[in-house]
């Protein structure tokens, strides 16, 4: 009986921490973390890790990397989507985006911020190096590859970069 008691609570629990809004719903504004591309002209690379959808967010972090090269107006963002290969597409996104939107609900937390000298350079390692990704077509929840695979790939070939990801980033260890 203890067993099922223990149960219950822990998918009350879960469930409880799910968001309650639908993801179509769910906010992807902007939290206004990010430099305004119109008034920033030094180049920017940033990082963000937000709570991932539903059930996961409890264990899991989605992260994606957003760049902005010197005297650009708007912003790249590189990340992997698991829904995406349902479709047909690529897990792997690359688009001008708005570079610090919720992920569906969830507030970012900038997790890199590097800007100034040096940075375009970065900026071109990354744009190569994305083209190389070798898992822009295979998504797995656990152990990986995933969202968090992608910016541990990429840290792994650019070590200038300086990213370290958190351990809520499940998945980042696949790159090893």
């Amino acid at each position: 009986m203890i067993w099922f008691r223990i149960f219950s609570i822990s998918l009350i629990l879960m469930t409880s921490a799910c968001s309650s809004d639908n993801w179509r719903t769910a906010s992807r504004a902007s939290a206004g973390i990010a430099p305004d591309p119109a008034t920033t002209p030094e180049p920017v690379i940033q990082v963000y890790g937000a709570d991932a959808w539903g059930w996961r967010g409890i264990f899991a972090i989605h992260t994606w990397i957003s760049v902005k090269p010197a005297f650009a107006r708007e912003y790249t963002v590189y990340e992997v989507i698991g829904w995406r290969e349902r479709w047909g597409q690529t897990v792997l996104r690359i688009e001008k985006d708005v570079p610090d939107r919720y992920w569906f609900g969830s507030e970012p937390e900038l997790l890199l911020d590097k800007r100034g000298e040096g940075v375009n350079e970065i900026i071109d390692k990354l744009e190569a190096s994305v083209k190389e990704y070798p898992w822009a077509h295979t998504y797995r929840v656990f152990p990986g590859p995933n969202s968090n695979t992608f910016p541990a790939w990429v840290a792994k070939r650019i070590p200038e970069l300086g990213l370290e990801l958190p351990f809520s980033a499940i998945g980042s260890g696949w790159a090893d």
